[in-house]
């Protein structure tokens, strides 16, 4: 650590370093007798005139003949603090700073321990500024090393290289603020609801999903005993979670509303702006529901409480995405809390996107899977509000998605939320709790033995239910204006991507 203390002569032309053990003393006395804050709490503060201690990291220096000025932030902001150090400083002190020495210690990237008092700051970009009175060094940086420069604006795919560094920047730094808030809210809302949160597990022996993009989980290496006739550390093949819907089900036999919020697994073989393989699910089930109105009403009032709170609480946050990544897209985020959302079936979709003069890749004939590009002539052909679409075909759907019994064309009670630009954001269904059809169907695709405990819920107390997931960096896609879902995680995992 680098002790740097201040008194005042003329135009800092002299140094004198010390580290003797009366110093350090009065070192711990200033920071005992300083009151710690954040960053945000001091810029907040209306207590001018108090002996406050700041630990954060430098954002920028500027020497001048006789002050100094730091903007120093510690991550609970977008707005840095202004730290002056000069000449009205306490002329007892007897360490010195001097441009030799900040070209060498006190730099860009530094990490910093300050005491001073804040004042009332003479600019109209902040009310209040910390005059130092002490100034530690704690974590040197080498700018000419140091990836990020400063007073340069960095695009998302040059700081995405930089996965252990680029929280350090204002757009990473408030992607993860707004992420927190996000997910705070998220909470409050099922909390408020009457929801109980479960924690679904992240190892398990089902393919929730069915399309068998799964992680296998065995012990790395040899294993212990190679007399063990059975090859699985679990005895049955176990795999990083797809859904925690499964799960959510078995609790929905003993709770009306149930959720989870935790990371689900694809092995899909993709390096897409859409796709990763470890993302973060919210999925609720709830407990004697017959209508899917009642699931698109609380998907609706989450979108929309979420991204009230996030733009309520993150304002400054939102708006450097919306300022210089997403210029427009408020109207639109406005746009889509003010509107109710569409409702369309599955069949009308079809007809509108055979209607349109595009022409697109893939099929749009009756019983084909909506692509991306589909869902998103959808989404603008319904005004840019977002658009549940239901009843999709029977065969589309998992075994689990509740049989409509419908003709000619035979339906799933599923749906699926598509939002401006991003495509599917929610994806759901009633779930099928009559037992012969479930039994019959599962015994179609083989699967009948592996889920004899899922039918047993449905011999036990068994009540219509229903869920649905939501993809979390999706939704921040949404409501941020991004078009890369890496630039919304903090640590990005996809194919041929691990990097620590």
């Amino acid at each position: 650590m680098m002790l740097l203390t201040l008194q005042r002569i003329p135009a800092f032309t002299t140094s004198l370093f010390c580290r003797c053990s009366s110093k350090v003393f009065q070192r711990h006395c200033s920071r005992m007798l300083s009151k710690k804050m954040t960053v945000s709490d001091a810029l907040a503060s209306k207590e001018t005139g108090s002996n406050v201690r700041i630990q954060g990291w430098v954002r920028s220096v500027r020497p001048q003949k006789d002050n100094l000025f730091l903007h120093v932030n510690d991550g609970s902001s977008l707005q840095p603090l202004q730290v002056v150090a000069g000449s009205h400083l306490n002329t007892r002190c007897v360490f010195l700073i001097y441009p030799p020495f900040l070209s060498r210690d006190l730099t860009f990237g530094c990490a910093v321990d300050i005491t001073g008092t804040l004042e009332k700051s003479p600019s109209k970009r902040q009310n209040v500024e910390l005059q130092a009175q002490r100034i530690e060094v704690v974590g040197e940086c080498n700018p000419v090393d140091f990836p990020f420069k400063i007073k340069e604006r960095h695009s998302l795919e040059y700081v995405r290289q930089y996965p252990h560094l680029r929280c350090r920047t204002n757009a990473f730094s408030s992607l993860l603020r707004i992420r927190s808030e996000a997910s705070t809210a998220i909470q409050s809302f099922f909390r408020d609801n009457g929801y109980v949160q479960i924690h679904t597990p992240v190892i398990t022996s089902n393919d929730c999903e069915g399309a068998g993009e799964l992680f296998q989980v065995e012990p790395a290496g040899d294993k212990n005993d190679s007399d063990d006739p059975n090859p699985h550390f679990f005895s049955v093949p176990a795999y990083l979670t797809v859904s925690g819907q499964l799960h959510l089900e078995v609790m929905a036999g003993a709770f009306s509303a149930v959720y989870t919020f935790g990371p689900t697994f694809r092995a899909e073989n993709s390096q897409s702006r859409r796709h990763l393989a470890e993302f973060y699910m919210v999925e609720a089930e709830i407990a004697f529901t017959e209508s899917l109105d009642d699931l698109m009403k609380v998907m609706e009032n989450l979108f929309k409480a979420t991204t009230e709170h996030v733009l309520s609480h993150c304002a400054e946050d939102v708006e450097l995405f919306h300022k210089y990544m997403a210029p427009g897209h408020r109207d639109q985020v406005d746009l889509m809390l003010k509107r109710k959302f569409n409702i369309i079936s599955y069949t009308e979709a079809i007809d509108i996107l055979k209607s349109s003069s595009q022409n697109f890749t893939f099929s749009t004939e009756w019983g084909c899977d909506l692509q991306t590009e589909h869902e998103k002539f959808l989404v603008k052909h319904c005004g840019n509000v977002p658009v549940f679409v239901i009843n999709y075909p029977y065969e589309l759907k998992p075994f689990y998605a509740r049989d409509n019994q419908d003709q000619p064309k035979h339906t799933a009670a599923a749906v699926d939320l598509l939002v401006p630009e991003v495509g599917e954001l929610c994806g759901g269904s009633l779930r099928e709790e009559r037992l012969e059809l479930l039994s019959q169907r599962l015994a179609q695709a083989g699967l009948k033995d592996t889920y004899e405990w899922y039918l047993q819920l449905r011999e036990f107390g068994s009540v219509p239910h229903g869920g649905f997931g939501m993809g979390f960096e999706r939704y921040l896609l949404c409501i941020l204006g991004l078009h890369n879902i890496k630039d919304v995680i903090p640590f990005a995992r996809f194919s041929h991507s691990c990097p620590l």
